[in-house]
């Protein structure tokens, strides 16, 4: 199961690059009321379809998080293509968080039930504008982008293949196909689905000038009654 819940945000929304990106929250219709003819509606996202002839089979692509800050937002805004019409469905999740895994196997799955849309995968740990621009205080956080412009955001606690096949359903009009399920291989990869355990550095700095602090006035704690009036007197007396 996708499971519902969110991790806590994975970057301090100091400095920001940019304003942040303010959507309204879209939840997904029904699954009964999107798949009956009186439930259709007009796509709230007109996507450009691209053209899968000759492609290969798709798939989730992960951004490179090893580069640079700047580098980073320039390749995302480079795989949006702000010049198109073409959408994109975006994941900002952590390798640490438990629902991000979670959800990990139901994302892996989503490129082979939308062949025509593009979907991509970013580490928000590693990138704090990103998370800060695009409003990411919690994840997973899934955004669709149209171009470079992102329409709506996924709101609802069952992150299922199911649920997500709804939403795409919902914004854009585009029908996934019938015969996708999640498989063994979509429970391996590209997005894993296993936690990542990593070091805290914040909470270790935290720890560690604490106990300096700590043995600091410990050591200090004879000098420091001198410098206070009245007690050498008192020590005299």
């Amino acid at each position: 199961a996708g499971g519902g819940g969110e991790c806590g945000g994975p970057a301090s929304p100091s400095a920001p690059p940019g304003s942040p990106v303010v959507l309204e929250t879209v939840l997904p219709a029904p699954a009964e009321e999107a798949n009956g003819t009186e439930g259709v509606k007009t796509p709230k996202v007109n996507c450009e379809e691209r053209n899968v002839t000759g492609l290969g089979n798709a798939t989730l692509q992960i951004l490179n998080v090893s580069q640079a800050s700047q580098s980073l937002e320039l390749d995302l805004m480079e795989f949006l293509n702000p010049n198109g019409s073409d959408c994109t469905l975006v994941l900002f999740y952590t390798p640490w968080c438990r629902f991000s895994a979670s959800l990990a196997p139901h994302f892996n799955s989503l490129p082979r039930a939308f062949p025509t849309l593009r979907f991509l995968a970013l580490d928000a740990s590693q990138h704090s504008s990103l998370s800060t621009r695009f409003g990411t205080v919690a994840v997973p956080n899934i955004l669709l982008f149209q171009g470079a412009k992102p329409m709506a955001r996924f709101n609802h606690t069952d992150r299922t293949l199911e649920t997500l096949k709804d939403f795409i359903f919902n914004q854009t009009g585009i029908e996934a196909k019938g015969d996708v399920t999640v498989t063994e291989e979509d429970w391996e990869g590209p997005l894993p689905s296993v936690l990542t355990k990593g070091i805290d550095w914040l909470l270790l700095f935290s720890l560690l000038f604490l106990a300096s602090f700590v043995m600091y006035a410990t050591v200090r704690t004879e000098s420091i009654r001198w410098l206070i009036p009245g007690q050498e007197h008192e020590h005299q007396e």
